[in-house]
């Protein structure tokens, strides 16, 4: 790695992930279980709540990004760091309906907001390659914590009982505090565009409806945000429900996929710069490694191993072929978005953006069961349909994106240190619109 293409304090970021990731990790694999031994609520109760203050969480997203193009990222990731760490420091006190409910209510919509943050503030710490460099690491580190914090969880519980739970509340307010004092070393990276667009009439979310390249990008990730879900949604019932095969396998597959972005994913994403491959073709190559391990599954559904020897092996195989995956897609994808977005409106952007995330996330649950209610091979053939598409919706608006967006740059350094973007190459001409944005000539 060039020198040059360092980011001042870059450690920061990816050290801070994992921190939230062993947090995270220590509740996520419980959630149910978590909050009814935290709250002493029955667990249709418990879910019943999950699901409604999650949907509801969703509409803080344009206030979020709104508030990170005003006050920038760094500043509304603590925010957000102390609403976390208020909510679950104080679920063990949460026994009522009522206060269980607002503290689940403030704390998800403190959960759907902090994505777009912290793609925001990648953002505004890099450039160029450093940008995807950062979302590989960050990614690998995220995923190493939450392995780590769900064996700390495991252990936590198996020696405390149900006490252990109410530790692992507070454990993960307390990942939540130190990973907010961790960010302190990193430095916003300075360019040259001012950000009075931020404050002009006009310069809202109105800018980002009427981006239709953009929105063609969010909409194509919403189809691969359902890809997302199968591994946690659609494979454990697919599992029991189709092929009969042992529960066991499931927590394999999720272990390995696991392990796999947390050792592999930086590999990878530097293998993937190296190829200089646009960021739009390996998304839509990321895309079609889902949809390729999706067609697997529905042999394996036609097919139905008696063995679970057989059905094991071929169950990892898939998994090897989902993860790469989304080792592939995911930087390529959300790097995508953050250049895309012109830097005045960054935030509203990308808060746009993780609708496609969240909605996704809301809709899996209830598509795929009712699809496999119909036929345990429905629902991948579906996603094999939707991964297909969001990879010709890319093909075909990747020419009106911003040119520095598809195929990063190389980051060069300023005089203060920061990285910043190095000049396009003659051979690719842009057009610079009415915001001060970029893009690639029609």
């Amino acid at each position: 790695m060039r020198k040059s293409e360092r980011v001042p304090g870059e450690w920061t970021l990816p050290v801070t992930a994992a921190v939230n990731g062993i947090g995270t990790g220590m509740y996520v694999p419980f959630t149910l279980v978590f909050f009814h031994a935290v709250t002493g609520l029955s667990f249709t109760v418990v879910g019943a709540v999950l699901t409604a203050t999650g949907l509801a969480g969703i509409a803080v997203l344009p206030l979020a990004g709104a508030a990170v193009d005003r006050y920038g990222a760094k500043r509304v990731q603590y925010a957000l760091y102390g609403v976390r760490v208020a909510g679950f420091a104080l679920y063990p006190f949460a026994h009522s309906l009522p206060a269980f409910a607002a503290v689940a209510l403030v704390t998800a919509a403190a959960d759907r907001a902090f994505p777009a943050a912290q793609q925001s503030l990648i953002g505004e710490v890099a450039s160029g390659q450093g940008r995807d460099r950062l979302q590989a690491s960050t990614r690998a580190l995220q995923n190493a914590g939450n392995g780590a914090g769900a064996l700390l969880a495991t252990l936590v519980i198996s020696l405390a009982g149900s006490a252990g739970y109410t530790y692992a509340a507070w454990g993960n307010a307390l990942s939540f505090a130190l990973a907010a004092l961790l960010l302190r070393p990193l430095r916003q990276v300075r360019t040259p565009r001012a950000a009075p667009v931020a404050r002009r009439a006009g310069a809202g979310y109105r800018l980002v409806l009427a981006d239709r390249p953009f929105l063609v990008v969010t909409g194509a990730n919403f189809l691969n945000a359902l890809s997302y879900s199968a591994l946690s949604v659609l494979f454990p019932l697919f599992m029991v429900e189709w092929l009969h095969g042992p529960s066991a396998l499931t927590g394999v597959a999720f272990t390995l996929n696991t392990v796999l972005c947390a050792v592999a994913g930086v590999g990878v994403g530097a293998r993937v710069r190296r190829t200089g491959a646009r960021r739009t073709r390996a998304a839509v190559l990321g895309g079609g490694l889902f949809a390729t391990a999706f067609a697997a599954q529905i042999v394996l559904g036609t097919v139905r191993p008696g063995s679970d020897t057989v059905l094991g092996a071929a169950l990892i195989a898939v998994v090897l072929v989902y993860t790469l995956g989304e080792l592939i897609h995911s930087p390529a994808a959300q790097v995508l978005a953050v250049a895309a977005a012109p830097e005045a409106v960054r935030g509203r952007y990308l808060a746009a953006y993780q609708m496609s995330w969240s909605l996704a996330k809301a809709v899996a649950p209830s598509l795929f069961t009712a699809l496999l209610a119909l036929d345990g091979r429905a629902p991948w053939a579906v996603l094999v349909l939707t991964s297909a598409v969001a990879a010709a919706l890319l093909i075909r608006t990747e020419p009106r994106l911003p040119a520095e967006a598809v195929r990063p740059l190389p980051a060069t350094v300023t005089r203060g240190g920061a990285p910043a973007l190095a000049p396009a190459p003659a051979s690719a001409p842009v057009l610079v619109d009415a915001e001060g944005t970029r893009r690639a000539r029609p």
